[in-house]
């Protein structure tokens, strides 16, 4: 008999891995009665997942870290379990901030960080509001990263709102912000619409950017081993099936539908491939790795990427940087990760932290395979993170 778990998620494309899991019968060949359950906004699941109404969830990579240092709310610790996805987010404009831009000049090749962000400040020297799904969010850091590298006082400079991703071309088009950063497939949904024009993907800033992750309740982890390695097996499989092209269109279509992100096919599958319509004219650019569920070690909880999030956070809000690094390493669980998928054939990286931003290219690591190369993560203005705090 399948034992039960119950999962949460919010309608977006890098969902797949839970409901691929459910739908494809990942979960069931582990033993799992997998059922998931959608939340209308990130704290609610972040609530949902504290209070142990789910086991686990789908979740915004900062938001572990955030909790760890006190901030975000929620009460119980959560760890991240492992990776969902990498990159997935695009930056987009009102119709009338993008009018504003072109006029002066500016091209919208989706290409170019520091030109489009330029063009962005410059289109609104008094202050931009800003849609992001969750104040502290890849979405976020991704902004924080940018404009603050083009000069701007970061976040003093932005009226950051937050907007679940279903509503944030409505959001745009009531006129409530100006521009947005949000995961697929809600900025292509803000072109469709008419409301908006995307400006650039979020792989233009940071190349690899680990974006959601599997989290659960720290006590339920530890407590039940058994449950969270089938669990973590079964997603670790639908990220593997994922990565393969030829099942793209599939995914898609089970993603389209109604218990999920009740979204045509057609825009989920752009952003699986990463080819996306970015303004009103039915302009189709390509980005690479605009959305990774497998390739690299995508799914690898890297302790030095908690670290990274942690020392961004305590950056800004004046905490001890030293003291946030530790903690936000500890939520990130390299440790359960080896543990639980040593059975299966994930190539594990040789160390569980990493200099996050120092990859310009596809690079060869030490596996015990031999056989892994992590893809090029490096930020565009050439950051890089060491987790031992050495500058």
């Amino acid at each position: 008999m399948s034992a039960p778990l119950v999962a949460g998620f919010i309608p977006l494309v890098d969902a797949a891995p839970l409901v691929i899991a459910r739908e494809i019968g990942f979960a069931e060949e582990e033993g799992l009665a997998l059922e998931l359950r959608p939340a209308a906004s990130w704290a609610t699941l972040r609530d949902m997942v504290s209070l142990g109404q789910v086991e686990a969830a789908h979740m915004l990579a900062p938001v572990p870290v955030a909790m760890a240092l006190g901030l975000g709310g929620g009460g119980a610790r959560l760890d991240v379990l492992q990776v969902l996805s990498v990159n997935g987010n695009a930056i987009g404009v009102s119709t009338a901030l993008a009018d504003i831009m072109r006029e002066a000049g500016h091209p919208f090749d989706f290409a170019d960080p520091v030109a489009a962000g330029q063009a962005l400040l410059a289109a609104k020297p008094e202050g931009l509001r800003i849609g992001v799904p969750f104040p502290f969010s890849g979405h976020a850091e991704l902004l924080y990263h940018w404009l603050g590298a083009l000069g701007a006082a970061v976040p003093q400079a932005l009226s950051v709102h937050t907007v679940p991703p279903p509503l944030m071309a409505q959001a745009l088009a009531a006129g409530e912000v100006e521009a947005f950063c949000v995961g697929a497939p809600w900025g292509t949904l803000a072109v469709e619409s008419g409301a908006g024009e995307l400006l650039l993907p979020g792989t233009a800033i940071r190349r690899f950017s680990p974006e959601k992750v599997l989290a659960a309740r720290h006590d339920w982890a530890e407590a039940e081993p058994e449950l969270a390695g089938r669990l973590m097996r079964a997603i670790w499989r639908a990220n593997r099936w994922l990565g393969q092209g030829q099942n793209l269109t599939t995914a898609s279509e089970i993603l389209a539908r109604k218990p999920y992100l009740d979204t045509p096919a057609e825009l989920i599958e752009r952003a699986l491939s990463g080819k996306l319509i970015v303004t009103q004219k039915g302009e189709m650019r390509t980005v690479p790795r605009y959305v990774t569920f497998f390739e690299g070690a995508a799914t690898f909880p890297w302790r030095s990427t908690g670290a990274l999030i942690a020392d961004r956070i305590a950056a800004r809000t004046g905490l001890d940087r030293p003291a946030a690094r530790a903690e936000g390493a500890r939520v990130f669980r390299s440790d359960l990760y080896r543990q639980h998928l040593a059975r299966t054939t994930a190539d594990m990286p040789g160390a569980s932290e990493r200099i996050e931003g120092a990859l310009t290219e596809d690079t060869p690591v030490a596996s015990p395979s031999g056989r892994l190369t992590l893809p090029a993560d490096s930020f565009f203005d050439g950051f890089i993170f060491d987790p031992s705090g050495e500058e």
